[in-house]
């Protein structure tokens, strides 16, 4: 994104809803909510139902608020589609995959790290639900507060954890569990990296490194679509349809591809028409992203309101079914509750998710419409990875290290760049200057393996200039990284995950012990 970009987006944020205006409407929001739970529910206590439902949509806002980022903000960050556009569109998808897809069967103790046994009093059991549900969410606002997008699946566990320690002590956690979740933190933003990282150097390297461009384009996006579709069309069935349509595996793998095969078959020649109107740059073929991009915004933003929105509903439905003396493991979420969810994550995405949009779409590294939709297929395709292997990742965590790969990439290609051309300058050292710019312009205008050819002629006319000297390396490969990916950004959210589970599980412990003071008054 480029300066001129960026500032308009800071002037449309500046000039939106005041901050008083936006607590006046989430207060508003969430007293509407608490009305229509009490004519909803059956549970027969009122004022508990009616909490349980303020903290509930507490949650859901601020997943809106943090989470959702991570769908469009990539989108957003390279000039795809308009901050409201996104905000308009993401709204829609999480709120129809939340409500449409988002569990008949929402399972509140989550993932199996909480011993059932933890919960055989009914106000012990209401009094962990809510602490964590209080704590994730205070957590959740906090991590949104410094601009660090956090996984809210971490945060809603450690606020089971830590409440669930405070009612039964430490041997109620399974922590086998836990030592998957936090092997999680390491292996998804590390698979989204890489998988990142492999899909921007096949484009590179097969398009815009390519002399013609445009005719590249015409072979090589329709494979990348074709791809698209079909981890998409798999990563929906498997995430965000599984619960009202269920399928085989081999019968999600046939549809996925016949899907992805018709959707080729129909792009491929209006990605050809479509390129011959274009000119034959890097910048003018990544426009025939365009599209790609706005659909993988719509279909993550999608499959996350369907899987995610148990992290708001889930304690909610297990606390409205507790009131009728019933504790089960897996709780069924009424679709009054699934429908304030979703709305819930709207709102607090139109709020207060500009802030997250931002700092995932520009304050990382610099996003283009080929880096973007890189990173959009990474999400997809890490989740199917990491299901095959039985591997428990983060949808956050997997976004944002795929742009971090993305700008470790970037730097990675700058400096070797950089080098090759300062290897040119110094191998024509004491020329004339316009015969050292106009090689340099040949150089690059190259392709890869033209430019290989170039540097290896060079080395062998002199060997001994060619090579920078320590000092200049250093210096070029610090001001290649300052300049592509922010640093301080990498440190800020590395130190929120670490935190997320431990922090949510203290805010979990404290709140219980005040919940569980007033259960009686419940």
């Amino acid at each position: 994104m480029d300066m001129k970009s960026f500032n308009k987006i800071e002037q449309g944020m500046q000039v939106g809803i005041s901050d008083a205006r936006k607590i006046t409407i989430a207060l508003v929001f969430m007293c509407i909510t608490c009305i229509a739970s009490t004519i909803f529910s059956d549970s027969g206590n009122n004022m508990l139902i009616m909490i349980s439902t303020i903290f509930g949509m507490y949650m859901a806002m601020n997943i809106g608020a943090n989470d959702v980022a991570n769908n469009v903000g990539p989108a957003v960050g390279s000039n795809t589609m308009s901050l409201g556009f996104a905000i308009f569109i993401a709204a829609i998808f999480e709120a129809a995959g939340a409500i449409i897809a988002g569990g008949d069967v929402v399972d509140t103790i989550r993932s199996g790290i909480v011993s059932q046994d933890t919960f055989s009093d009914i106000n012990t059991f209401i009094a962990v639900m809510l602490a964590a549900l209080i704590a994730g969410a205070l957590w959740l606002n906090l991590a949104t507060f410094i601009g660090a997008p956090v996984s809210t699946t971490h945060s809603i566990v450690g606020g089971l954890i830590g409440s669930s320690i405070a009612a039964g002590g430490l041997g109620v956690i399974h922590w086998g569990v836990m030592l998957e979740i936090i092997i999680s933190w390491i292996v998804s933003p590390m698979v989204g990296g890489i998988v990142s990282v492999m899909f921007l150097y096949i484009v590179k390297r097969t398009i815009t490194y390519q002399n013609d461009k445009r005719l590249a384009a015409k072979k090589v996006i329709p494979i990348l679509i074709f791809i698209m579709s079909w981890s998409f069309c798999l990563y929906l069935l498997q995430k965000g349809l599984s619960k009202i349509i269920y399928l085989n595996s081999l019968s999600q793998i046939l549809i996925s591809t016949i899907i992805a095969i018709l959707i080729f078959i129909l792009t491929k020649p209006i990605i050809s028409k479509k390129a011959d109107t274009l000119q034959n740059t890097k910048d003018a073929v990544g426009d025939l992203f365009t599209i790609p991009l706005i659909f993988s915004a719509a279909l993550l933003s999608f499959a996350h309101g369907a899987n995610d929105v148990a992290n708001a509903i889930g304690p909610l439905a297990a606390i409205n079914q507790a009131i009728s003396g019933v504790i089960d493991a897996k709780s069924n979420a009424p679709i009054w509750i699934m429908i304030l969810g979703g709305l819930g994550i709207s709102v607090g995405l139109a709020l207060y998710g500009p802030k997250l949009i931002k700092t995932v779409g520009s304050e990382i590294t610099e996003l283009d419409r080929i880096r973007a939709f890189c990173i959009a297929l990474s999400a997809s395709i890490t989740v199917l990875i990491a299901s095959a292997l039985g591997l428990p990742v983060s949808s956050t965590h997997i976004a944002i290290g795929a742009i971090f790969g993305i700008g470790f990439l970037r730097e990675y290609l700058k400096s070797n760049y950089n080098k090759m051309e300062q290897e040119i300058i110094q191998a024509h050292k004491g020329k004339d200057a316009a015969i050292v710019e106009s090689f340099l312009n040949d150089f690059r205008k190259s392709s890869i393996k033209r430019k290989q050819e170039i540097l290896k002629n060079l080395k062998v006319e002199d060997k001994h200039n060619s090579i920078l000297n320590k000092k200049a390396k250093k210096a070029l490969k610090k001001s290649v990284k300052d300049e592509l990916v922010k640093r301080s950004a990498l440190t800020k959210i590395v130190m929120a995950w670490l935190i997320t589970v431990p922090v949510s599980a203290i805010f979990a412990a404290v709140c219980f012990f005040v919940v569980n003071n007033f259960a009686d008054s419940f």
